[in-house]
């Protein structure tokens, strides 16, 4: 079935095309809901708004209302009425919104002509301004500066404003400038105030710009908010959020550096850290008189995706920060918890509008509320636009190791790349990117070619039948067939190299990526290439009872890994379990070459294959561990690891359990724009198993699913979690995958031990998830 090839075929050509998005028009619905009923449900899991300040605002200071008229966010829906989409309607993308498609999941129009990309700028600007960012008011036509004063600073210039603008000049903005000696034209270098914090500007001024600062951000950095009298003065005409204001504000100290001579209107740039990088980009994004913009770690609402911060990533949620920061982003976008992936606009589009000016896309890969993965995948969805317009030296990447505030050399970098922008240096930037990975670069590497057509066409309903035809009526007949299903999961994984376990790892990196915070009477031992956690008390008993332990498999915690595991591992402890975590390959303290070379090293081998591998020798080190029952070894997971369970203990006999956790949706009846990534998930997107990307609009000829995998665990204790509305699976399917294992378990006379659990909820591993799966663990225990 695989032929090496030295060209890809017409059929390959044709699949690549398919992976950028053209033909993704069908949306399936697998509900008939209302949208009353989809807010409905939505109310059901979103908590009780916050009637407090969050915890970094302001002593002393009431929390932000979500508008003028609007004290809270169900205060807004009550008085607006306003519902969420036909989400049923809303196209299934498995990728990130092309910037290069109008009208994507339907007339799906390729942009080829600069009339195109105009009217397809103003969509996605449209669609930004009603989902996220709110509408600004046009720009002041009455925009005045009042000097305050004028101090000589050593050989420079610090010049304080006042600029009042708007409805009967009510509106005003604070603006400092710092200006370095000589006539200019100058360039200028902008960024929000924060008490205390002049290097940033004194860096700029170094290098021969002009230092400008403005007081429209969050009052916690020492200076009032401008800003904040904005929103009653446009109300109720313009809706703009907080975010959106501070951005707003910026183009207004851009209309006075205008008036100046001194000023080089061609070079203009805009910086900010966090909240205030989501200001930078959305200000660049409206405002072409910003010519390039380096937004700093902004993570959700800036430089990653929305659809890559949901529960699965482990991230900064959009719920979690329109629930925390209600008034910070349009209201509206709440309305999308749990449809993420529905999103017709994200952050990419936002990238793609400030095209051809210069954009850098800079934040620390370990940070705890980012995706390092995810801004990979904007920065090649917004690099389209870039290169359509002839301007792809434009546009940059700078995951940097460290912390979420860059440091000064850090500053010299994003510096450099103004200069570059600008004309005024050579220093290029590296565009070094750690998740370097796309199915055509495996199929290069690889030279694999699989032919989809010479599969059989398969659904879920065939357990039950042997090899022969005949059905399979006692467990000899079903171990049988176990062989069978075993060899073709192999396939799936690649080709692994002979190897035992790697032994006993140390890492450095453990420590800055971040280990699990858990209860102070737990202890942690390495072991292998993690951590094994047991209750202190038991690990100083001598003739202690030996344990029954848990391997739990985290989420696509790109930037984190294990590091957010513990009230996981402190649940499962408390149960009366010891615990094994370690960051999978690709992520946390292993998402460094490690995995960026992975398939240059093992191009016929998978990622999948590895962490399955990873698995079985943690297996091997906990057999022979002293305070380890080797006969009660288990295996939990969430997203990614429920998956990577599911292999698992399919191929290992001496996993005695699993937890599989929103682990997976049948494979053969995921077709494109069924579920939020679909089968594109395992070899487009993430590089898990390549394999797969063969079978893309084949998928009933994919050689195995997961009814298979489920089945062979077999009767031994299998406990799903499935959520009924969880966009990365369909339910229906799911539970139609499960009733047909049932079968397989009834031969056992061994039912009981297969158990479907249903909450009313999207993906994600909730509290009532977690109550759940430690009480059902428990129940294996005694």
């Amino acid at each position: 079935m695989i032929q090496s090839m030295k060209k890809i075929s017409t059929y390959l050509i044709a699949l690549s095309f398919l992976c950028n998005g053209y033909f993704f028009k069908i949306s399936y619905a697998q509900e008939d809901l209302t949208r009353e009923q989809y807010l409905e449900r939505l109310m059901q899991v979103t908590p009780e708004d916050l009637t407090e300040p969050s915890g970094d605002q302001l002593p002393g200071t009431a929390p932000a209302r979500v508008s003028p008229e609007d004290f809270l966010w169900r205060d807004w829906l009550t008085r607006t009425g306003e519902l969420p989409p036909d989400f049923d309607e809303l196209p299934s993308l498995p990728f990130l919104p092309d910037p290069l498609i109008i009208d994507e999941g339907g007339q799906n129009i390729p942009v080829k002509t600069i009339s195109q990309w105009q009217s397809k700028r103003e969509e996605m600007k449209t669609l930004a301004q009603h989902w996220i960012t709110g509408t600004p008011p046009p720009a002041p036509d009455n925009l005045t500066a009042e000097l305050l004063s004028e101090n000589k600073i050593g050989p420079l210039i610090e010049r304080n404003l006042l600029l009042k603008f708007g409805p009967g000049k009510k509106a005003q903005l604070h603006v400092t400038l710092l200006i370095p000696p000589g006539e200019g034209p100058f360039p200028v270098f902008i960024c929000p105030w924060k008490k205390d914090r002049y290097d940033w500007v004194q860096a700029a001024v170094r290098r021969g710009y002009i230092g400008c600062r403005f007081t429209a951000t969050d009052p916690k950095y020492g200076y009032p908010d401008d800003s904040e009298a904005y929103e009653e003065i446009y109300w109720p005409e313009y809706d703009f959020s907080t975010l959106m204001r501070w951005g707003w504000a910026a183009s207004r100290t851009i209309d006075y550096l205008y008036t100046l001579n001194e000023v080089n209107r061609e070079q203009i740039a805009l910086t900010g850290l966090s909240r205030n990088g989501k200001m930078a980009l959305w200000a660049a994004a409206y405002d072409e008189r910003i010519k390039a913009v380096v937004p700093v770690s902004g993570g959700t609402g800036g430089e990653n995706p929305f659809r890559y911060t949901t529960d699965k990533y482990n991230s900064e949620t959009l719920s979690l920060l329109t629930w925390a920061r209600p008034h910070w982003l349009h209201p509206r976008l709440r309305l999308f918890t749990g449809w993420e992936s529905k999103l017709p606009v994200d952050q990419n589009s936002l990238m793609a509008l400030v095209a051809p000016r210069g954009l850098m896309l800079t934040s620390s890969v370990t940070e705890s509320a980012g995706n390092p993965w995810g801004i990979e995948q904007a920065y090649h969805s917004a690099r389209k636009a870039y290169e359509f317009l002839g301007a792809g030296d434009k546009i940059a990447i700078d995951l940097r190791q460290g912390l979420h505030a860059p440091s000064m050399r850090d500053m010299e970098r994003y510096l450099d790349f103004f200069d570059y922008v600008f004309e005024r240096g050579t220093i290029k930037p590296d565009n070094h990117l750690f998740y370097d990975y796309s199915f055509s670069k495996w199929l290069d590497l690889s030279g694999e070619m699989i032919d989809p057509l010479t599969y059989p066409a398969k659904g879920i309903n065939d357990l039950m039948l042997a090899h022969n035809g005949l059905n399979i009526q006692d467990t000899m007949a079903w171990k049988k067939k176990v062989i069978e299903i075993r060899q073709r999961i192999k396939w799936g994984l690649g080709e692994e190299p002979a190897s035992i376990g790697p032994g006993q790892q140390s890492d450095y990196l453990h420590e800055v990526v971040g280990l699990p915070s858990v209860a102070p009477d737990i202890e942690r031992q390495p072991l292998s290439l993690g951590y094994l956690y047991l209750p202190a008390e038991h690990s100083r008993e001598q003739n202690a009872e030996k344990l029954p332990v848990v391997i739990y498999l985290h989420e696509y915690a790109y930037s984190t890994g294990i590091a957010k595991s513990g009230d996981v591992i402190s649940g499962f402890v408390k149960a009366g379990f010891a615990v094994y975590v370690s960051d999978q390959i690709g992520f946390g303290s292993r998402l460094f070459e490690e995995s960026r070379l992975f398939y240059d090293r093992f191009p016929h081998w998978s990622k999948m294959g590895r962490m399955v591998a990873d698995v079985r020798w943690t297996v091997d080190a906990l057999s022979t561990h002293e305070m380890i029952d080797a006969s009660k070894i288990f295996v939990a997971g969430y997203s990614l690891g429920g998956m990577v369970g599911l292999y698992s203990t399919a191929l290992d006999d001496r996993i005695a359990g699993l937890v599989s956790i929103c682990g997976f949706t049948p494979m053969r009846s995921n077709t494109p724009g069924k579920t939020a990534e679909g089968i594109y998930a395992y070899s487009h997107l993430h590089g898990l198993l390549p394999r797969l990307g063969f079978f893309v609009q084949n998928e009933d000829r994919i050689p195995y699913d997961f009814h298979e995998m489920l089945s062979v665990i077999a009767p031994r204790p299998l406990l799903i979690v499935a959520p009924t509305w969880d966009q990365y699976a369909s339910f229906p399917d799911v539970k139609h995958c499960v009733d047909e294992v049932k079968k397989v378990f009834q031969l056992y006379n061994q039912e009981d031990h297969l158990e479907l659990f249903i909450p009313e909820d999207y993906n994600r591993f909730s509290g009532k998830m977690q109550e759940k799966v430690f009480g059902w663990m428990k129940s294996l225990n005694q």
